[in-house]
């Protein structure tokens, strides 16, 4: 079921941090096209509804674009980490290279193929996928949770808000969901 603007600003209101105008059609656009992907329709109702402020929140609006890019590229990051210092290899990949470097370089382009995932505070990300009620998931390096089987699940888990407490099974993310 797809955030609606209305429980969008109850959830923000609840939150125990300051919450910026939203952002706008315009800004959106910028951050898509700068940044290569299009936020899932919850996530972009969230931050049309309004910007949550803090150290941990992705700061959309005026935040380092390096800083930006580096949150996006971390579950990726993470998992060639892993493939380099801890052995991982997906089985869909083929068969694992003998030398890291070529292992590396495989995993790299598999895993630019898996959905983009977009941070919403700390190591928390959503999917960027064209549909709503996606799951919210904390990713470090290949552990990967489902924090909220939606976004609205995952804000009132994190923040201790009161809410639903029948949530569907979270939707499958390609790759992503492997790692569960």
């Amino acid at each position: 079921m797809a955030l609606s603007a209305a429980t969008a600003r109850d959830l923000l209101g609840a939150l125990p941090v300051t919450v910026a105008d939203p952002l706008d059609a315009r800004e959106f656009t910028d951050l898509e096209r700068r940044f290569g992907f299009t936020f899932n329709p919850d996530h972009r109702t969230l931050l049309a509804t309004g910007l949550p402020e803090g150290s941990r929140w992705p700061d959309w609006r005026d935040g380092d674009p390096d800083e930006l890019r580096e949150r996006l590229a971390a579950p990726i990051d993470g998992v060639l980490f892993d493939v380099q210092e801890n052995g991982y290899w997906h089985p869909s990949w083929g068969e694992r290279p003998s030398r890291t470097a070529f292992a590396l370089a495989v995993a790299h382009r598999h895993l630019t193929e898996a959905p983009r995932l977009v941070p919403v505070y700390g190591h928390r990300y959503a999917p960027a996928l064209p549909e709503p009620g996606l799951p919210v998931l904390s990713v470090m390096q290949t552990d990967v949770i489902v924090y909220g089987n939606d976004l609205a699940a995952y804000l009132r888990r994190e923040f201790g808000l009161a809410g639903s407490d029948g949530e569907p099974a979270p939707a499958l993310i390609p790759f992503w969901s492997d790692l569960l």
